[in-house]
């Protein structure tokens, strides 16, 4: 009984000790976690302040400049033009933020410097603009230089104005207002030159925002990212009748939730063994610093890395999910159907439209970037316009149904047949048409018009390509907004849809790039209305007759004993063309990699072979190397067709192939009716 009783006292001193030290940690780790945070606000603040002495100096250096003309003129010289040119070249700083320098006589501009690219700024008056008349009032009636902006520029470009009031005085020495000495800076330049990249390096989020007069709003001037400053450190940056504040936060918080746990841990530890707690939180500390050191040696790297990934699957993610869905809808529905072969070949041909579009979606999200950076191209090519619109149908039909919307489709057109790049078509209205049906309530109406319209260019029409539907629709305030990348009226939270913002924009660029036009209409609650105009020739009655042929089977009897050396690396694919060329009569032999390729050719007759399929990633040689080995071989053997097969789809991959030696070029997934006229063509050509 002794000994139970012992055992019991033991157990509850254990515990009075356990929570006594445990009590004792906890204010520690709070007295620990307060300091850290004052510190780190205390080098936040320093920081800020740094900030904020740039900014007050960079404004104070361009002043002077401003302060220089504005004496010559309150010294009652009058400056000429040529004169006026001179002077603000010498006063043009290194690095251009001063964009353009101008005297407004009266508050209207009535010289400026460079008069180039800045004509319409002449006789703009600031006290009637409205987006520059109360800084304009504001510098006049204090006498103080005034900033405002930023903001779009008459003459084109985002930048600010920095307004210096100019006096003078009458024939009796009375003081009166002349006018301005105006400066123009380019504001991306301006913000550079604040090195504020030193804050991301340094790893804070941060934000400068001011009170726009104009609009009675906050505005932020410039930021990291779209980051929440939540719990962020603010700093007032006094300019001449205005206020800026600079508000900077660390990317992990003012203290991360690693050290945090680290806390607890640690006390935790101490409550049961003091100092085998403190071993154990000195190890997590010191595992963090590691951890940090390594965050901050690649945190440039990795940042620039994840910028790219992230943008790449958002534009992924937003346009791939519709074909998609109508695949995986109709492969479940092909499941169930198996045995009815009239509904089972119905859902295959909508699945492989579906997939079709998916190939296509995927090459136009690439195109984006080349469209940005110049590089895009178009490949017209003759298409049936009716065609096209129902297999848009085929790729909603089940969004639509499942949401049971009243789609319709409507062509007015006099030509079926017009020249075009398809795929660039199909990617505008699939992305309008989409964000229809999905922003669109269930039970709403969704619909497509085609209206043919005459053309002032000879054998062109121009279509008129209007969607309408009775969604969500959209504010007039974010309207200005649409075909910017990556923004959005509400949060996935909100509308319950998922996007990332990047639908238009690529529309926007598709469309400018064919040179076509396009506008948006909405109004909150009742729906959206968007109407594109596209400039598209009549295809000729050849291109037609081109674009309806089908291979009787009598020619492709002609393919039976004609021998294809495949050159595949990847059997699943090697086995895909293999059955389909065999079903069309060819007898195919298969090379692993491209030195088998080159082996067996040398092994056989210089005419066993009849043509190459050649694959152009593959171990050993790849297929540009194989085919310039074979190529620079005597006799026949040199001359036998080869065709590229390669996922690379661009132009320039085409090009790389040519340059290789081949003679065709077939994207993977192909069309085997493709594949087989271009060998059609290149053996006959032999023959």
């Amino acid at each position: 009984m002794e000994r139970k009783i012992n055992r019991k006292t033991i157990k509850l001193r254990t515990a009075l000790v356990f929570c006594v030290f445990f009590v004792v940690a906890v204010i520690f780790v709070s007295i620990l976690t307060q300091n850290q945070i004052k510190e780190e606000k205390l080098k936040a603040a320093y920081t800020a302040e740094s900030t904020v002495n740039r900014i007050e100096s960079q404004l104070d250096q361009y002043l002077v400049a401003s302060d220089f003309l504005k004496n010559i003129v309150e010294n009652g010289n009058t400056l000429d033009d040529q004169t006026y040119s001179s002077l603000c070249k010498l006063l043009q700083d290194d690095a251009h933020v001063v964009e353009a320098f101008e005297l407004a006589k009266d508050g209207k501009v009535s010289q400026v410097y460079p008069l180039e690219e800045n004509e319409e700024a002449i006789g703009l008056d600031m006290f009637t603009h409205p987006e520059r008349k109360k800084e304009a009032s504001l510098a006049k009636e204090s006498g103080q230089y005034t900033i405002a902006g930023p903001f779009e520029l008459v003459q084109g470009g985002t930048g600010a104005l920095l307004f210096d009031p100019v006096y003078t005085k009458d024939s009796n020495g009375n003081k009166q207002f002349w006018g301005f000495s105006l400066l123009v800076l380019n504001w991306d330049k301006f913000v550079e030159k604040l090195n504020l990249d030193s804050l991301e390096t340094a790893g804070y989020n941060y934000q400068i925002w001011k009170h726009n007069m104009s609009t009675d709003e906050d505005v932020a001037i410039t930021q990291f990212s779209n980051v929440n400053l939540q719990f962020a450190l603010e700093v007032a940056c006094d300019v001449p009748n205005d206020t800026w504040y600079v508000e900077i936060s660390p990317h992990n918080g003012w203290i991360s939730s690693l050290i945090l746990w680290g806390y607890f841990f640690f006390a935790s530890a101490l409550a049961a063994l003091v100092s085998f707690g403190y071993w154990q939180f000195e190890q997590q500390r010191y595992k963090d610093r590691i951890y940090a050191h390594k965050i901050e040696k690649t945190a440039e790297k990795a940042r620039l890395a994840n910028e790219a990934k992230t943008r790449f699957l958002f534009n992924m993610s937003h346009d791939i999910r519709t074909p998609m869905n109508a695949i995986i809808g109709f492969s479940e529905l092909l499941e169930e159907h198996l045995d009815e072969r009239e509904k089972a070949a119905n859902y295959v041909q909508k699945i492989r439209a579906s997939s079709e579009f998916l190939l296509a979606l995927i090459n136009d999200m690439l195109e984006m970037a080349r469209i940005e950076s110049g590089k895009a191209t178009l490949n017209p090519a003759p298409i049936n316009c009716r065609k096209l619109m129902k297999s848009l149908e085929a790729v909603f039909e089940p969004a639509t149904t499942k949401k049971q919307l009243e789609y319709s489709c409507a062509l007015s057109i006099n030509h079926d047949y017009i020249i075009c790049d398809e795929t660039k078509v199909r990617e505008i209205i699939l992305n309008i048409l989409g964000n229809s049906v999905k922003y669109t309530p269930d039970g709403g109406k969704v619909s497509l018009t085609v209206t043919e319209l005459p053309s002032a260019k000879k054998g062109y029409v121009s279509a008129r390509i209007v969607i309408e539907d009775t969604g969500i629709g959209m504010s007039q305030e974010y309207l200005p907004h649409i075909f910017e990348e990556f923004t959005r009226e509400r949060t996935s939270t909100e509308s319950k849809v998922v996007g990332a913002g990047l639908g238009l924009p690529i529309v926007k660029a598709l469309v400018e790039l064919m040179e076509g036009t396009i506008q948006v209409e909405s109004e909150l609650g009742k729906g959206t209305r968007t109407t594109i105009e596209l400039p598209f020739p009549i295809a000729t009655e050849e291109q037609i007759a081109s674009l309806q042929h089908q291979p009787a089977e009598a020619e492709k009897t002609a393919f039976i004993s004609r021998r294809i050396l495949l050159a595949e690396d990847n059997d699943l694919n090697a086995e895909i063309v293999i059955t389909l060329l065999e079903e069309h009569g060819f007898q195919v032999e298969r090379a692993e990699d491209g030195q088998i390729c080159i082996n067996m050719l040398k092994t056989k007759p210089a005419d066993y072979y009849d043509l190459i399929l050649m694959d152009v990633q593959m171990p050993n040689k790849n297929g540009y190397e194989a085919s310039r080995i074979i190529r620079e071989m005597t006799g026949p053997k040199s001359r036998i067709p080869i065709i590229a097969m390669t996922a690379n789809a661009f132009d320039e991959d085409k090009k790389k192939a040519m340059g290789a030696g081949m003679n065709a070029h077939i994207a993977k997934p192909f069309d085997i009716q493709i594949l087989l006229d271009t060998m059609e063509q290149l053996i006959s050509k032999k023959v």
